[in-house]
């Protein structure tokens, strides 16, 4: 699904797509304490589910890109903190650059996977929310990717 391109203000919205995983996807959490075959065999899974999707999908290949995940937990969780589904994104994002639609997720073509919690639906979901930086005004990119020195540092 493409978001119109939309006037906020002056600003152009560039365009970006949505990603949604299949509803009951197997997704890992930070806090599980999971064998590392197992982890093998979830990371697998989410990342063909993410190649899938996108290669079904009619999102171009881009060069840079800022993502965030929204991941919409089991409605039988109770605490929810969206960064404990990083690794599920990060096998997510991956499956984009084995799909062509990334050329790598290093930090040149990549900002994020940025988390975001989304209302509770049976079994989870996690949906990636992709977003084209080349149409975007370096100002404005400024704005979603802060600094990553101290002020008064030195280079």
């Amino acid at each position: 699904m493409t978001a119109p391109e939309t006037q906020h203000g002056g600003i152009t919205r560039p365009k970006s797509w949505r990603l949604a995983l299949p509803p009951k996807t197997k997704l890992i959490n930070a806090n599980q304490n999971i064998h590392f075959r197992r982890k093998a065999e979830l990371v697998k899974v989410i990342r063909n589910a993410a190649w899938a999707m996108a290669r079904h999908s009619n999102i171009p290949a881009l060069q840079r890109a800022h993502v965030y995940f929204v991941i919409h937990p089991d409605d039988k969780i109770q605490r929810r903190d969206p960064g404990n589904w990083a690794p599920s994104a990060k096998a997510a994002v991956d499956g984009l650059v084995d799909a062509g639609i990334l050329p790598d997720d290093n930090s040149e073509r990549l900002i994020g996977p940025d988390p975001r919690i989304g209302h509770p639906v049976k079994g989870s979901q996690l949906v990636l929310w992709i977003t084209d930086l080349d149409q975007m005004d370096p100002d404005h990119i400024a704005l979603i990717n802060p600094p990553t020195t101290l002020p008064g540092a030195r280079s």
